[in-house]
């Protein structure tokens, strides 16, 4: 499985001819949705969500398939791009694209100064989980942890702890598009508590680069 980092907490995940594009927001280049099979969407906040992308994208893939919870489900009604193609995504769904399965897990976003909203992760081919904006850990083993690493509501011990109790072989950074080059570092001492304290691989994939996993 091949894995791109794009902005903030958006990544591309490609096995056998199938892509999947998670949490294309407007923090992240819009093009970055464009030639995947499936868009994964976890929350409605715009870093994460960005009815726009999700139109162009459609519009350059007439087979596009979305998938999120009911409330961004219904904030996408109505766009004739996007007729037929998005479908609700909640905990315990196993949802089939292509040549992979995705499980869901988790039901909300992490305690915010916002109004509380509905949070999705996905377990994507038994191996790469995106937990969005929530510390939610898979009943299942994962293999690759997406972590995210900085947002008003979460804290570096939490991060170290949130990696611990996952227990995956590697990880790589998320949600990550807001802070500037010398957050970056301090992204990246967070990163090496992680692989210290867990003695797996954290480390931060720049944007645009990609792995193989």
């Amino acid at each position: 499985m091949r894995l791109t980092k794009f902005g903030h907490a958006c990544v591309a995940l490609e096995e056998a001819g199938t892509t999947v594009v998670l949490d294309p927001g407007t923090l992240t280049d819009p093009a970055a949705a464009r030639g995947a099979d499936a868009v994964l969407i976890t929350h409605e906040h715009f870093d994460h969500f960005a009815p726009e992308t999700l139109t162009a994208a459609a519009t350059a893939n007439p087979d596009l398939r979305v998938w999120a919870p009911a409330a961004v489900v219904a904030r996408l009604a109505g766009i004739e791009e996007l007729a037929g193609r998005v479908q609700p995504a909640e905990r315990g769904n196993v949802l089939r694209i292509g040549s992979l399965d995705v499980h869901v897990y988790g039901e909300w976003h992490a305690p915010t100064h916002l109004d509380p909203v509905a949070n999705v992760g996905y377990l994507v081919g038994g191996r790469v989980f995106h937990p969005g904006d929530a510390f939610t850990v898979p009943e299942e083993p994962v293999d690759t942890l997406l972590l995210p690493v900085n947002a008003p509501w979460l804290k570096s011990l939490e991060v170290l702890a949130y990696a611990e109790q996952v227990g995956a072989r590697q990880g790589f950074s998320i949600h990550d598009g807001l802070v500037n080059e010398i957050g970056l570092m301090v992204v990246d001492n967070v990163l090496g508590a992680a692989t210290k304290r867990t003695g797996n691989d954290y480390r931060r994939l720049p944007v645009g680069e990609s792995t193989e996993l």
